[in-house]
């Protein structure tokens, strides 16, 4: 039945599930999903959505098993519980409240309300030079339009956004001498200033230009490792190196880099461009007074090689990377199928590249297929979780190899939740863990906890995933 009638309501299907509509109740993606979550973790609870009632939010519920709630609309919230008993049902339901709770702080007599949209907003900050778009793919190119028509570069974290809108602002971009970086931009450092999932890293002299968002991760956490710094990281999202976009964003942040005092060499990181873009990147780079330096995957090398060959430019001796390793042999290598599961594409595309021939099935669980109605796995790694439980039985894989990306905007203690898992496996686990001393979740800690469950753990990807194969031939 439908309580309280109209859209705002409950739809209580047993005595143990509810449904429940809540009209005008906004709340952020990122908060739903987290909360969410933090629903399905309480004891007596199989199953739990918050979410805004979107198409694709609707059937994600309905895949869960709920009953959609009728006449439901894209701006209302929807809160779907599954119990064990009544008791479990209304403990999370009072939970809930506590989970979506607006803590800031109230605004002052006199103060104006919060703007309304990206322009008006610019507008009133009056000296803002970048704007950040974190809306469902669908809404993300009125959103940045709004912002370059404010005369903001943008940065469009958003996934799931239409090629064609991303090729119409990336022109528009670049006849107004702006920046679009993305869609589906995760990382940015911005003077000093970092954007999405960065890590904490000192400054310095390098500047990125990255069609990849853990590749420069792991790049500019390998460069504060070895006691170097980044000027800016300038993401410009995984497919503007493809042939439909042709590189637009990396031509503006190339220029951007270029006139930039502080930085004295620029490193393009991606996975493989469309061939004829790669050699217009090249061609661009030339005519540049700053040197450039390509870690193109698939160029022969790997990240941390393009680490290694930006340190000599600059004069810094390369170190030791960092690992971590178990203090005794958990699993005895057996030769077999390598598995990776990685929140990281360019991670993912890296080991692949670097385990060849060897039989491997990497999966990149980030992928716009896997987030459509969902948290990144950087932020909810529920579906990794679950993944590594059931690959780690020794029923298929010998070997399995995971990346655990650290840095502002990540799960918080991503260790907690692997250390069961590890300890449970039936199969080395191997872990490539980019991240610096200076993140909130404490890479050494991570790391600690991580090897003492028996994991092998690697600062540098490549590394890791060398050590994976290695044991996947038996080695």
């Amino acid at each position: 039945m439908i309580r309280d009638g109209g859209r705002q309501g409950t739809l209580v299907t047993d005595a143990n599930e509810l449904v429940e509509i809540r009209s005008g109740a906004y709340h952020d993606s990122v908060t739903l999903m987290r909360a969410g979550r933090r629903l399905a973790e309480r004891p007596g609870v199989s199953a739990a959505l918050t979410a805004m009632a979107t198409a694709l939010n609707i059937d994600l519920l309905t895949e869960m098993g709920f009953t959609p709630p009728p006449g439901a609309r894209p701006d209302d919230l929807v809160v779907a519980i599954r119990a064990d008993d009544p008791a479990a049902l209304e403990a999370a339901r009072a939970a809930v409240e506590d989970l979506l709770a607006n803590r800031s702080a109230p605004r002052a007599f006199g103060e104006p309300p919060p703007a309304r949209t990206t322009g008006s907003a610019a507008r009133r900050a009056g000296n803002a030079t970048v704007a950040l778009v974190s809306v469902p793919g669908q809404y993300a190119f009125a959103e940045a339009v709004d912002a370059l028509d404010a005369g903001l570069n943008v940065m469009i974290f958003s996934d799931n956004v239409p090629v064609e809108h991303e090729l119409e602002l990336k022109e528009t971009a670049a006849r107004r001498g702006l920046l679009v970086m993305g869609p589906d931009c995760g990382t940015a450092v911005v003077g000093g200033v970092g954007l999405g999932f960065a890590n904490v890293v000192r400054p310095g002299r390098i500047g990125l230009v990255a069609a990849s968002g853990t590749g420069a991760q792991q790049v500019m956490s390998l460069l504060d490792e070895a006691g170097e710094g980044v000027s800016h990281v300038l993401g410009v999202g995984g497919r503007d190196l493809s042939a439909e976009i042709s590189g637009r964003s990396t031509l503006q942040a190339l220029r951007a880099l270029d006139a930039d005092p502080v930085t004295e060499l620029i490193v393009v990181v991606s996975k493989p461009p469309a061939p004829e873009v790669g050699d217009l990147i090249r061609s661009a780079a030339r005519r540049l007074a700053t040197p450039v330096r390509f870690g193109l995957l698939g160029d022969g090398g790997d990240l941390t090689d393009v680490v290694a060959d930006a340190l000599g430019a600059v004069g810094v001796p390369v170190p030791a990377w960092p690992s971590w390793l178990p203090s005794r042999r958990v699993h005895p290598p057996r030769a077999g199928l390598l598995r990776g599961l990685f929140a990281g594409g360019t991670l993912c595309e890296e080991a692949a590249l670097i385990a060849g021939t060897t039989p491997h099935e990497m999966t990149d669980l980030g992928d716009d297929r896997y987030t459509r109605g969902r948290a990144h796995p950087m932020i909810d790694p529920t579906l990794r979780l679950d993944r590594l439980a059931a690959e780690t039985t020794g029923d298929t894989a010998a070997v399995v190899l995971i990346d655990v990306v650290l840095g502002h905007g990540a799960e918080p203690d991503p260790a907690a939740a692997l250390v069961p898992l590890i300890q449970a496996a039936a199969i080395p686990v191997v872990v490539s863990l980019c991240g610096t001393s200076g993140d909130p979740q404490g890479r050494d800690r991570q790391a600690e906890a991580l090897a003492a469950a028996g994991a092998a753990v690697f600062s540098s990807s490549a590394e890791a995933a060398r050590h994976a194969v290695a044991l996947a031939e038996g080695a």
